[in-house]
């Protein structure tokens, strides 16, 4: 389970990134006067907000991680 969740919280953090990124190329491409074709329907803050989202359930994983890894709980120093 926690070789799962590593990996579950590595790609959305790719993701995360990979989404920020667009969202920055199609805010460039609009200024233009263009837009990115795959990425059309979706407005540049939409996909901050997706990637917001992904990197929330990231720090999320993370912390469960650390919680149960280091001591295994409450009062462990």
């Amino acid at each position: 389970m926690h070789r799962l969740i590593s990996i579950a919280s590595r790609v959305l953090f790719g993701v995360a990134f990979l989404l920020a990124g667009v969202a920055v190329w199609e805010k460039v491409a609009n200024m233009m006067g263009r837009t990115l074709v795959f990425v059309g329907r979706y407005a540049p803050s939409r996909l901050l907000e997706l990637a917001v989202v992904a990197l929330v359930f990231v720090i999320a994983m993370q912390l469960r991680e650390l919680k149960s890894g280091v001591g295994g709980g409450r009062g462990a120093a």
